[in-house]
């Protein structure tokens, strides 16, 4: 088996992954991940007991115990960029033997469920309902540095969005991948179900026009109007892809919760969208508790 150099994987001085600053004992199965430092705490703090806390830059994680349901709670910052330094990092942790660097022979499937926030592209997905994503659509680049195959599905579906949408020409080339089957279908009464697009940023990304005019000035309505047999885009934020793209290569079971707290078709932002994310995360954890 190949050794993994030191410059390639970074193991500080406590024996901990670089940018998370955790020991693999210091990681549980089953993973929430929330783009704000500050959301940490406010998922564990339904936790009965916590039995760690760590913080290296925008990195916060804390594990601990629902009943006897083992949980940590990591903190990605915004963006796919981000994401591949987590997603990366937590595979490491329980796929690869720290002490002599090489990747185990029995691989740990993880279980990575994000708890975000998002905007919807359907008028009928109002302020501060749920969606669980089917699917991950990403125009932001990640999975494009990666050795990865579409089924034909995937394949006919991304080729339908860019002839759609047009951005295979000007913009990165879009990639898809779908949620973790095992963990989705806990996720159904209560949740929108659509194809999520990831986006590079938040305002020209997204449509939004400040001072700078845009290339592809009418990009929510080509989203909007996309479909695919059954499927349509329900919403977008700027995570998704990479976690369900990098999750599947890597074989981990990955879902992304988002509450909607913006509706830019209806031009309609929540009134309350920290009311809205504290529903999500009671629902998301009493789900996974009884998993």
């Amino acid at each position: 088996m190949n050794r993994i150099a030191e410059s390639e994987l970074i193991i500080n001085s406590r024996g901990a992954v670089y940018h998370l600053d955790l020991k693999p004992e210091e990681l549980a199965p089953t993973i929430i991940t929330v783009g704000d430092p500050d959301r940490v705490s406010e998922v564990s703090k339904y936790f009965d007991s916590i039995e760690v806390k760590s913080q290296h830059r925008e990195f916060v994680t804390h594990t601990g115990y629902i009943g006897n349901k083992r949980i940590s709670v990591v903190s990605t910052g915004i963006g796919t960029d981000n994401i591949d330094i987590v997603l990366n990092e937590l595979d490491a942790l329980v796929n690869i033997d720290f002490v002599t660097r090489t990747i185990k022979p029995t691989l740990t499937h993880l279980t990575i469920v994000r708890v975000g926030t998002s905007g919807s592209l359907q008028a009928d997905i109002p302020v501060d309902s749920f969606v669980a994503s089917t699917h991950g659509l990403g125009v932001d680049n990640l999975l494009n540095f990666y050795k990865n195959q579409n089924n034909d599905e995937e394949a006919h579906l991304v080729n339908a969005f860019v002839t759609h949408t047009q951005m295979g020409h000007h913009f990165s080339a879009p990639y898809i991948a779908s949620a973790g089957p095992s963990i989705q279908k806990h996720f159904v009464e209560g949740f929108h179900h659509g194809i999520t697009v990831t986006c590079p940023g938040f305002y020209g990304p997204q449509g939004r026009v400040l001072r700078l005019g845009l290339t592809n000035a009418d990009l929510i309505d080509k989203l909007t109007s996309f479909s695919y047999g059954n499927h349509r885009i329900t919403n977008f934020e700027m995570e998704t892809s990479g976690i369900y793209g990098l999750g599947k290569l890597l074989g981990h079971h990955c879902l992304s919760l988002s509450a909607m707290v913006a509706n830019r078709i209806e031009k309609k932002f929540s009134t309350d969208g920290n009311a809205a994310v504290q529903a999500l995360i009671s629902k998301t954890l009493g789900i996974l508790s009884g998993i």
